[in-house]
């Protein structure tokens, strides 16, 4: 059979639906709408597009003419249209296969490395060497998928899918990721976009990361030894539902929660009845009611939707209500982009994550006044998104 050769806007509307249909199942096949806003997603997508209604109507009509697609209603007796693709059924790729073609298409010619980030929500891939073998068999099969391109001397090799042409520039002259873009709007709206997002899925964050320690030893381990040398009260900066606190008090510390998202706090308060916790921001860090200083504060993945720029101003104003050679303990994402999240725990939000770089991180420490005391890098474990994860303890001089 042929390969079918797909126009720009076919490739981006199929890779859409193929991304929608693992991530947010619950909300596929996908309205007209969020089709054509899934399309033009300004994260997640090389090029960045601005299809209208009507370019989605008429390539997805060339592509139902082509057996690639289906028009489905949303119920009996309804009139909204949903669009359902139909190239597994064409193509018949397993899921490892499913997840490269996927990115290849949103994101045109990309490493081994940048796929096996890329596709961490839709396949698990071991590592690197995974995504090679992969990519391997697709370009050896009896009608390939893929091909290797040679790009400019001292970059990695790309890959880009055989389904129809492939603009060329972006892999010989791709920018690095802006991680900045995440305050394109400013800081006050990403805020809010944060908040709101926590906010709806407070309840399904809490059931499904409640007991989440019991698999992580590094981070019992971590947490044991915060707690035992904090020497005061300890702050569970953006404390979620509270899991972290109530394994900190677990230890006999003096443990108090402090969280953006409203909701996240009522679901902590009904947890954790015996603890504190209470609505604030990070700019909004007091010291403790009844000590001087805090003796520690964790940062629990807190600080994942910073921009670069806005991490050592904000390690500077949280230290400076932390005890002299008091602990402050964070983890982080490292990466290399945003990568934005439309559903958390089967909710449906607008959440961007930013993924650090080590090196970075650990600048901005030094940058904020803080003594660098260790850092860690841990693989991630099943129940999480495949990125490695930076631990950094630093201390107030």
């Amino acid at each position: 059979m042929a390969l079918p050769v797909l126009t720009a806007e076919e490739q981006r509307i199929l890779g859409c639906l193929l991304e929608k249909q693992k991530t947010v199942p619950a909300s596929y096949p996908l309205t007209l709408n969020s089709l054509r806003l899934a399309c033009n997603q300004t994260s997640s997508r090389d090029p960045v597009m601005d299809l209208s209604e009507r370019d989605i109507q008429d390539a997805a009509r060339a592509l139902k003419d082509r057996g690639l697609l289906r028009l489905v209603w949303a119920g009996a007796g309804s009139r909204t249209v949903k669009y359902h693709q139909l190239v597994d059924e064409v193509l018949e790729p397993a899921d490892d296969e499913r997840a490269l073609l996927t990115v290849l298409l949103l994101r045109g010619a990309q490493s081994a490395g940048e796929l096996k980030t890329r596709t961490d929500r839709l396949h698990p891939f071991a590592d690197k060497a995974h995504v090679e073998a992969s990519l391997a068999r697709m370009a050896t099969a009896d009608e390939p998928l893929v091909r290797e391109v040679q790009v400019q001397h001292g970059r990695d090799t790309r890959w880009i899918h055989l389904l129809g042409p492939v603009a060329m520039a972006a892999e010989v002259t791709a920018p690095a990721a802006d991680l900045e873009a995440v305050l394109a709007d400013g800081a006050q709206a990403r805020d809010a976009k944060v908040v709101a997002a926590y906010d709806a899925a407070a309840a399904a964050y809490s059931d499904a990361l409640l007991d989440e320690l019991i698999d992580k030893p590094f981070d019992i381990w971590l947490l044991e030894r915060i707690a035992a040398q904090a020497g005061g009260p300890i702050l569970d900066l953006g404390c979620g539902p509270g899991q972290i606190a109530a394994f900190l008090a677990d230890t006999g510390a003096d443990v108090h929660g402090l969280d953006a998202s409203a909701g996240m706090v009522e679901q902590a308060r009904a947890n954790f009845p015996d603890l504190d916790f209470t609505v604030g921001r990070f700019h909004q860090v007091l010291r403790p009611r009844d000590a001087a200083a805090w003796g520690a504060i964790v940062a629990w993945y807190s600080f994942v939707h910073l921009a670069p720029s806005e991490i050592a101003p904000t390690l500077r104003a949280v230290a400076d209500t932390l005890r002299p050679d008091g602990t402050l303990a964070f983890a982080v994402h490292l990466g290399d982009g945003v990568r934005h999240a439309d559903d958390l725990f089967g909710v449906p939000v607008d959440l961007d994550y930013v993924c650090a770089d080590r090196g970075q991180v650990l600048a901005a420490v030094t940058a904020a006044g803080l003594e660098l005391a260790e850092w860690y890098v841990r693989s991630p474990v099943p129940q999480e998104a495949q990125t490695e994860r930076l631990y950094v303890l630093a201390r107030r001089p």
